[in-house]
């Protein structure tokens, strides 16, 4: 068979778990495990990122590679018996916003075992997925940041704003609880190989600074399995509770919006916001989790009465945007979402690092990679209402690249004509809208 009738054989059996859960609801799938054979391990490694940094054992994927068939066996019979042992990870400190002593952990698995965890992972999304609710847009096949950016903005747009619960759930990744976790897997899935596997997973050793942590709560931040794992967690912490508990005991319209751990719940009424924001603690602290005190907060959004175009109100971020409310083109008031300040400056100090490392490189591979950069950084922030942060940006990378290739020589000024004459033929691109949200009214 070749390698495309293998993906359509891997992708018919995932339908076939999809139809399983969905005609057997509420109940746990008993065997699973069995769908994962040397072709689905094959499809496993073919997901799998092929550049990303290594783990504790330094096997790269090309070293995987050169004996691809030999490993994937292998590696199918220790799952499949029970003797693999899942790995320690290795953990670094990547910077949080911009401030230097603001860092997030971020653990890394070996190659071999995120080839696993995708097996795994193609075997739980299908189950899952027929339950989650529409408006959960984190890590999930089809759904996505701008997905959850405009289901929020239409949402608000016809309800005319309101009182916005805007939530922030500290350190969630790693304060999960393992015992409730493994309950919420168990009550879908059932099958002895998946559950043990998992229960080894986080158990896993964490390396770092030299020795190795053993976790008794959260789960890995760069594991394949922890996105959809954490997904689970909230769908029962927050997402089902809200639809089958809170929403029908308000007294007026409410919707909520999450994506991963940012969710927001936004109520017409004062009184259904308040009485939400008392017993959401409550309801975390059950499941060992804890939201911030600062950070979560009850916003006034409803939408600005008269024509004052000056009126202010409350404003939020989301996503990477400040979202507040100002008057369109035609008199209107509608929510505008422009760049959040340390989201940009966070994008600046990127450039400006590179920009004075690579500053003695050729020009044309300086304008290669700034262009890569700005069109990344369009692809993400380019949405509708976001011209001016988007222009604000162009600029200034304009101006950054100035300053440090106005560095490369003592003996020459690269003044501003000059470097304007040199602009003609390394044009940076233009700032553009690449997400274009309509009002559906």
């Amino acid at each position: 068979m070749s390698v495309r009738e293998w993906i359509e054989e891997v992708s018919t059996k995932q339908e076939r778990i999809a139809n399983t859960a969905r005609n057997h609801a509420g109940e746990s799938l008993k065997s699973v495990s069995h769908y994962i054979d040397l072709k689905w391990l094959y499809v496993a490694y073919l997901r799998t990122r092929k550049d990303g940094a290594v783990g504790i054992d330094g096997v790269t994927a090309e070293m995987y590679a050169e004996n691809l068939k030999e490993n994937l066996e292998r590696l199918l019979d220790a799952f499949k018996s029970g003797r693999y042992r899942a790995p320690a990870v290795r953990r670094v400190q990547i910077p949080k916003g911009t401030k230097g002593n603001e860092t997030r952990p971020l653990s890394i698995p070996s190659f071999e075992d995120k080839v696993l965890q995708r097996a795994v992972l193609m075997v739980l999304e299908p189950i899952v997925e027929t339950e989650f609710h529409e408006f959960s847009h984190g890590f999930r096949p089809k759904h996505s940041a701008h997905l959850a950016l405009e289901e929020f903005w239409q949402k608000c747009q016809k309800m005319g704003g309101g009182w916005l619960i805007d939530m922030d759930i500290r350190k969630y990744f790693d304060t999960i609880d393992h015992r409730h976790l493994r309950e919420m897997v168990r009550a879908r899935v059932c099958d002895g190989v998946i559950t043990r596997m998992i229960g080894k997973w986080l158990k896993a050793g964490i390396l770092e600074d030299g020795s190795i942590i053993r976790p008794i709560r959260g789960t890995q931040q760069g594991g394949v399995l922890s996105p959809l794992l954490s997904n689970l967690y909230l769908h029962e912490v927050l997402d089902s509770w809200y639809v089958d508990a809170v929403q029908p005991r308000l007294k007026d319209t409410s919707f909520m919006v999450r994506f991963a751990d940012d969710a927001l719940l936004m109520c017409r009424s004062k009184e259904d916001a308040e009485r939400i924001m008392e017993v959401l603690p409550k309801r975390f602290e059950k499941f060992g989790l804890q939201l911030h005190p600062e950070k979560t907060k009850l916003v006034d959004f409803c939408r600005p009465t008269g024509g004052d175009r000056n009126q202010r109100k409350e404003t939020f971020t989301f996503l990477g945007f400040t979202h507040y409310w100002k008057k369109s083109r035609k008199g209107f008031w509608v929510v505008g979402r422009k760049t959040e300040k340390s989201r940009l400056a966070r994008s600046l100090k990127a450039v400006t690092q590179w920009c004075r490392r690579n500053r003695h490189k050729r020009v044309r591979e300086q304008w290669k990679h700034l262009c890569r950069v700005i069109k990344g950084h369009y692809a993400y922030y380019g949405i509708t209402g976001n011209y001016r942060r988007l222009n604000e940006f162009h600029h200034l990378v304009k101006k950054i690249w100035h300053k440090w290739l106005n560095r490369r020589s003592r003996s020459k000024c690269l003044n501003w004509e000059r470097f304007n004459a040199m602009m003609k033929y390394f044009t940076l691109p233009s700032p553009r809208i690449v997400h274009s949200y309509i009002a559906k009214l």
